[in-house]
């Protein structure tokens, strides 16, 4: 129904941004590849998917075509649904995530939270060969953003981890760990630990 939003970022957290376009507030679920990609823009436009379900309808966005396209294909998939999906899209990298399913890397994609062995076959044999056609170059690596603890733990609570789990998860990370870590990495590494 919507091809893209495009608009004032009025608000942005790693879960999800609010794009103020034509006095609308549209609020649009995004992954953190698509957050990292917003930086400190005021304006954006999203690549917008629509969920119609019987009690809501929900807004998916994404930085670019090719993301949108790559979580397309994996709601596509039996067993997969739009937050799954999603939480795919935050876990690794797009281009990651096309690679690992071409070439069969079935422990890189076990590693997802929520994926376990049998997700991760069906992965692979509905969407290699699609994927293989695509290839690589139709989807964009996105740039990293530095942020802070507050933003990861508000990620992890909206992705549906409780947050007593998640600020100890993330506090352990950052106490075993060297130097500064972005939003994403933050919480990439929490999700392994959850």
């Amino acid at each position: 129904m919507y091809a893209y939003i495009d608009g004032k970022l009025t608000h942005k957290n790693p879960a999800y941004v609010v794009v103020e376009a034509g006095g609308v507030g549209y609020h649009i679920n995004i992954s953190l590849n698509t957050y990292s990609s917003l930086a400190d823009a005021e304006r954006c436009k999203l690549y917008t998917w629509l969920h119609v379900k019987e009690d809501a309808h929900t807004l998916y966005g994404f930085a670019d075509e090719g993301e949108r396209r790559l979580f397309l294909h994996l709601i596509s998939v039996s067993g997969i649904g739009p937050n799954t999906g999603r939480m795919i899209l935050s876990s690794i990298t797009p281009v990651e995530i096309q690679t690992a399913i071409v070439q069969a890397d079935y422990p890189l994609i076990q590693r997802i939270k929520g994926l376990g062995a049998k997700t991760a076959q069906r992965l692979v044999l509905e969407l290699q060969d699609k994927l293989k056609k695509e290839g690589v170059d139709s989807l964009i690596s996105m740039p990293q953003h530095n942020t802070v603890k507050d933003e990861a733990l508000s990620a992890l609570v909206m992705l549906g981890f409780a947050k007593q789990t998640a600020e100890k998860t993330i506090d352990q990370i950052l106490k075993g760990t060297e130097g500064t870590l972005s939003v994403e990495q933050l919480i990439k590494q929490a999700l392994k630990n959850l």
